[in-house]
């Protein structure tokens, strides 16, 4: 990483856990991006926090 970047980045250099992440896409119905829109709303998080939050609480 070269020095500029980690000056505007400097969690970039100081995080000694690297997760390994995966991209997926879901296709909600209109209601369903709703309610998840609504939900992220009322609750102050945002819908890849909710989503990732629900992954979570599965068994």
């Amino acid at each position: 990483m070269n020095k500029t970047a980690a000056l505007k980045f400097p969690r970039l250099t100081t995080s000694s856990k690297k997760r390994a992440l995966k991209r997926i896409t879901i296709n909600l119905t209109l209601d369903e991006a709703q309610n998840l829109e609504k939900y992220s709303e009322q609750t102050g998080r945002l819908a890849i926090d909710v989503i990732r939050e629900f992954i979570q609480a599965l068994p």
